[in-house]
């Protein structure tokens, strides 16, 4: 069986669901290829049931605290981790039914589930079906990277997708790797009960941080009974009964660790090592990434590649971004580019951190001249009167051009703060200018001005 449509969308994600809401209202058919669940990596295993589970770990903590804010909880703290659980799938179900419905009830637009795979430059097959197009858009994700590591192959360990399936909290969970994920989690399960230890390989956590924002992450995480353990070579792995013992060779410490589950968080690969795209002419990276322009069109004419698998974002907010700039650029004669994307993203721990722009020790790389404000979150007034004080913010600046250069704040609020400074920067603001705004008092935010004020070379 044979179908031809204006266009096909392999992937109902981020990017591709609010495609084809711009597409079939141009006027044309769509078809909707999707082989597992709608909504993609964020509604099911990312962002939305992550960051349930987050708001469940720190309604625990603060609960802890309550004697510090003067309330008394007289029967003491517990968690209930199936109802944790339930809560999560519950906030996730009604995100993936939504996609769903709206897209079987999309006027020109066709779903068909199931594997798709290239058979032409303009045809693909999902099981015995065949769909042509003109213009064909790839937004198929990722997943997580299983490294060959020893002995993995004799254990059963977590991603970042199976945990979140877990029945039991663990008595002692395992976080190989100290990148964002592994460090959400690690945070989370510490505070529903569980003992936690997180190894890296590298010489310290969220590496690709300015030193002075791992080491508070680090500080933070250890302070709440987290065992931290970077500098990890030759991370082996032994079954021993029900737990699994984690070999590593550290500087200092234990040589093992022994728990009764793995989370492997180490990195993501894109879901295209089985969509047969060299029959259609599209080129991939040696990691597997869909090779792009800066328009997202692949090396073959009229494909485009969207969301995670172009490797030019890993964020649910830069794949709705290259829907943006692929609808743009089709339907509205727009000359939208990604290099004019300014780099934003948050990590999820309590406090959060938020940021935008480059790095200090990217800034200091580039050879400007640049001024550097930084001012602790005990001196911020917002962040006292919350009882909640870890963490700073942090500003970049071109001393020069007065140009904005990135920012990091680290500490309560810090996901929603930044956008200040991610605002200011897509204006092309600079920051003489956002240090004469006044802004609402008690607030995180207040802050970014008297910051640049006080900002030292």
């Amino acid at each position: 069986m044979s179908a031809r449509f204006d266009a096909i969308i392999v992937g109902a994600g981020q990017a591709g669901p609010a495609l084809a809401g711009r597409l079939t209202s141009a006027g044309m058919t769509v078809a909707v290829v999707e082989r597992n669940l709608f909504g993609g990596t964020c509604v099911n295993t990312g962002c939305t049931p992550t960051k349930a589970m987050v708001a469940s770990a720190y309604a625990a903590h603060l609960a802890r605290r309550a004697a510090d804010y003067g309330v008394h909880v007289p029967a003491g703290v517990s968690v209930d981790f199936a109802a944790v659980m339930a809560r999560k799938d519950a906030i996730s179900g009604k995100s993936r039914d939504g996609v769903e419905s709206w897209l079987r009830g999309m006027e020109r637009c066709s779903v068909h589930q199931g594997h798709a795979r290239f058979v032409s430059p303009r045809e693909i097959r999902v099981g015995e079906e065949l769909l042509a197009a003109d213009r064909i858009f790839l937004n198929v994700g990722g997943r997580a990277l299983t490294p060959d590591m020893p002995g993995l192959g004799e254990i059963q360990h977590l991603t970042n997708s199976s945990i979140l399936r877990l029945q039991r909290l663990p008595r002692r969970l395992v976080v190989i790797g100290g990148s964002y994920i592994g460090l959400e989690f690690a945070q989370m399960f510490r505070r529903f009960g569980s003992e936690v230890a997180v190894i890296e390989k590298g010489p310290r956590l969220a590496s690709r941080e300015d030193e002075d924002v791992s080491d508070a992450i680090t500080g933070v995480l250890e302070r709440e009974g987290v065992e931290v353990r970077v500098g990890a070579e030759c991370i082996r792995f032994e079954r021993r009964g029900d737990d699994v013992a984690v070999g590593l060779d550290c500087a200092s410490g234990a040589t093992e660790i022994v728990g009764d589950q793995v989370l492997l968080a180490i990195g993501r690969r894109p879901n295209t090592d089985d969509l047969d795209v060299a029959n259609a002419g599209i080129e991939l990276d040696g990691r597997g990434y869909v090779k792009v322009d800066d328009e997202l069109r692949t090396t073959a004419p009229n494909v485009w590649a969207l969301g995670d698998c172009n490797g030019r974002g890993a964020f649910t907010h830069t794949a709705y971004n290259d829907f943006e700039i692929v609808a743009a650029n089709l339907l509205d004669g727009a000359s939208r580019r990604l290099s004019d994307r300014i780099p934003a993203y948050a990590l999820y721990t309590d406090p959060p951190l938020g940021r935008v722009g480059l790095t200090e020790a990217q800034a200091r790389a580039t050879g400007r001249t640049i001024r550097v404000g930084k001012r602790p979150m005990t001196r911020v007034a917002r962040a006292v009167e919350k009882g909640e004080t870890d963490g700073f913010m942090k500003i970049v600046l071109d001393a020069e051009s007065e140009e904005i250069l990135g920012a990091a704040i680290l500490g309560v609020g810090g996901d929603e703060a930044i956008h200040g400074v991610l605002d200011a920067m897509n204006l092309g603001a600079r920051y003489s200018e956002l240090e004469r705004a006044v802004p609402i008092h008690p607030t995180v935010s207040e802050l970014i001005p008297t910051i640049i004020q006080e900002a030292l070379p």
